[in-house]
């Protein structure tokens, strides 16, 4: 038995020596050899992705899209709708005002969080008008922009924002 135990342990070692295993663009794979010339990194892109084009302009941005996941926002939306009408009822009232502009800051927070950062964008944006001094609004304004331009992309302008993602209850 120990014996049988040592064969199988050697032959593994063997079969599992120094020698490197690529994988060819075609799928198949081969042992590697010393003489074969290194591969770039494009080489190693998915099949799915396209190597970047020697082309683009450098510096320009991509259009933004919407994205995330859906959440449910009908409690939100409630309280945007109860803001608004009571801002409609007295558009002077600066405690109107400040409660809608909650009621836009807890929505587009939420959205934040479900990674929906072209909705939130627009929330945050309405809250900052009804509330100029809604530090948090102008801060997750600026955050967001920062995640744009970190995955070069152009953020919607104001008034193009999007509505939440349909979100389909089960």
């Amino acid at each position: 038995m120990k014996l049988l135990t040592v064969t199988i342990f050697c032959a593994f070692s063997l079969a599992c020596g120094s020698a490197a295993t690529q994988v060819q663009p075609n799928g198949n794979s081969r042992v590697a050899d010393s003489s074969a010339t290194p591969q770039s990194v494009i080489a190693h892109a998915s099949e799915n992705e396209k190597p970047t084009s020697t082309s683009a302009v450098p510096g320009e941005k991509k259009k933004w899209t919407q994205s995330g996941d859906p959440i449910d926002t009908a409690e939100f939306d409630a309280a945007v709708a109860a803001g608004e009408k009571a801002l409609a009822a007295k558009p002077t009232d600066g405690a109107a005002k400040k409660k809608l502009a909650e009621a836009y800051y807890n929505r587009g927070f939420a959205l934040t969080e479900a990674r929906q950062y072209a909705s939130a964008l627009g929330d945050y944006r309405r809250a900052l008008k009804q509330d100029p001094a809604n530090a948090e609004s102008k801060s997750w304004i600026d955050k967001i922009i920062v995640i744009y331009d970190s995955i070069n992309k152009d953020y919607p302008k104001e008034g193009e924002e999007p509505p939440a993602l349909p979100f389909a209850k089960k």
